[in-house]
């Protein structure tokens, strides 16, 4: 009944995000320069609401949009109505439904769907990953410099010791391939199918990344804060990677290289 839900729940508002694609729709700005929402992320947010709701009336839910709606509930589910808003915003199908559910403080079930390039990515706690229902396996690539990496910058931007412009900065004179899609949902799970090899990035919320991190470990991979330790998305910062460069993408991130 959950996973049922879940992927109904992403194709609906997969589908609303397809009508409107390249259309006129309304644009409004939240905190910061370019931190855009629009008419259709709110259209989506509705749609994953109410079949979420006429299947579980008690369930706790966080959407990005929304806010919370207060349950005393067990499970939560986590909403991003629209990943990647800039570029939808600008006729870019870089951009998803990302929804999580946890259950006891554990995210244990997450779907991201991009409907433009008709990729569902589903994963399941301790049942694996998948992309169109094909197991997903994270890359093998044991060095960080000849990795492919990609990372995303916070809208709102503090000017800290060794922050993203830095430790891009650092990377890219390596050398190393540094991605930036615009939706971090997508790149997780683009680190879980092996198209990267890594992920990291200084600010994120939890509608950004409850259904992607899953799907990085339940493809083989491994997600921490910069601390390495275990991730939690109430926690801005994260890496994600094959596991096999993680502790010397840490070091490039912690200013350590």
């Amino acid at each position: 009944m959950f996973k049922s839900t879940l992927l109904q729940a992403a194709r609906a508002a997969g589908a609303t995000m397809q009508e409107s694609f390249n259309g006129s729709f309304k644009i409004s700005n939240k905190e910061g320069f370019n931190n855009l929402v629009t008419e259709v992320d709110h259209a989506s947010e509705k749609v994953i609401i109410d079949i979420i709701q006429k299947k579980f009336p008690d369930h706790y839910i966080m959407s990005e949009e929304s806010g919370e709606i207060v349950m005393d509930s067990a499970y939560k589910w986590i909403i991003d109505p629209i990943d990647g808003t800039v570029n939808y915003a600008n006729g870019i199908p870089l951009c998803c439904v990302s929804i999580g559910l946890e259950h006891e403080g554990k995210i244990i079930m997450g779907a991201v769907y991009n409907p433009f390039l008709n990729e569902m990515f589903v994963a399941e706690r301790g049942q694996g990953a998948t992309l169109n229902d094909k197991p997903l396996r994270v890359s093998d690539k044991t060095d960080v410099l000849t990795s492919c990496l990609v990372t995303g910058f916070p809208y709102t931007y503090l000017d800290q010791p060794n922050g993203p412009l830095h430790v891009f900065d650092k990377l890219i004179r390596k050398g190393v391939p540094v991605r930036r899609l615009g939706s971090a949902a997508i790149d997780l799970c683009w680190v879980a199918c092996g198209r990267f090899d890594g992920f990291y990035e200084h600010k994120l919320n939890a509608w950004d990344s409850a259904a992607g991190f899953l799907m990085v470990e339940e493809a083989g991979g491994k997600v921490t804060d910069f601390k390495g330790n275990h991730y939690s998305p109430y926690q801005p910062h994260i890496v994600a990677t094959n596991g096999k460069i993680h502790d010397q993408l840490l070091d490039y991130v912690n200013g350590i290289q």
